[in-house]
């Protein structure tokens, strides 16, 4: 009886107990970074697209933009990297469709883990790597010249609020690696949801540079807001309102895309 307990460690209703529910969600997501080692050109995809992205919009955009790609560098890259990391919640998508499509979530639910560990375990693993992309577009960005005039406290809550967000975006993507058929499907619905609303906010521009029926978009888009908090408590400028808007949107992603995410995954899991 005892040893049968500690394999299998659940309740007398048939649920797994909290704290081993934690661990098997610590290793689903420790198994999807060590698949990194067998796949190293995951960890490509993770480390020269934004590296890419910084380089392009800096000297291929950056003198037409401001006159000169120091100064551009300054003002895009923390949307650079507000852009980046919204298009990385694609690959959770494609992670999780893959999955399916493969037979993984049906060799997972066979296990005596919590139902929910492998989803969590997936979302984990890609916010460490939402994580790690955001440091090496930050070291390239002060190699090539940007400063963090907003200090250190700036940057940390900076990263935390990108974590947050990416979060919140996790369970659109989630939903959409649930539903869609295949993986070229979950491409063009990231492409389709994601690059319209990054260029169509501060990110990259001033938002009074758009025509005015363009601006009232941006000023309400989610984007926006992230890309000027994030941007504030990097060069230490005002963060008030932007951030307040950016978890106000997360919250509310979060809190509309979750159930949607997780009836889904069940029907699937």
């Amino acid at each position: 009886m005892t040893a049968t307990t500690a394999q299998t460690p659940v309740t007398a209703g048939g649920r797994v107990r909290p704290g081993a529910g934690l661990r098997q969600t610590a290793t689903m997501a420790w198994r999807s970074l060590v698949a990194i080692k067998h796949n190293p050109l995951e960890l490509v995809d993770y480390s020269i697209t934004p590296i890419m992205f910084v380089f392009l919009f800096t000297y291929v955009l950056g003198g037409q933009m401001a006159g000169s790609p120091d100064v551009y560098l300054t003002y895009a890259l923390p949307g650079i990297i507000v852009q980046n990391t919204l298009f990385m919640t694609t690959y959770t998508a494609l992670a999780l469709n893959t999955d399916l499509t493969k037979g993984v979530f049906d060799r997972l639910r066979s296990l005596p883990i919590a139902r929910s560990a492998p989803l969590i375990g997936r979302i984990t693993a890609d916010l460490a790597k939402h994580v790690w992309a955001m440091l090496l577009m930050i070291g390239l960005g002060l190699a090539l010249g940007f400063r963090i005039t907003g200090g250190f406290g700036g940057f940390l809550a900076g990263a935390l609020l990108l974590v947050v967000f990416a979060a919140a975006v996790s369970w659109a993507a989630v939903l959409i690696g649930m539903l869609a058929g295949d993986a070229e499907k979950v491409q063009a619905f990231g492409f389709t949801l994601i690059f319209p609303i990054t260029f169509t906010s501060s990110a990259f521009v001033v938002v009074d540079t758009m025509p005015g029926w363009l601006q009232a978009w941006a000023d309400v888009n989610p984007v926006t807001h992230l890309s000027d908090a994030y941007r504030g408590l990097l060069l230490g400028g005002e963060v008030g309102r932007p951030l307040m808007w950016s978890l106000v949107w997360a919250a509310g992603i979060a809190a509309f895309f979750y159930p949607l995410a997780m009836r889904a995954y069940r029907a699937k899991a």
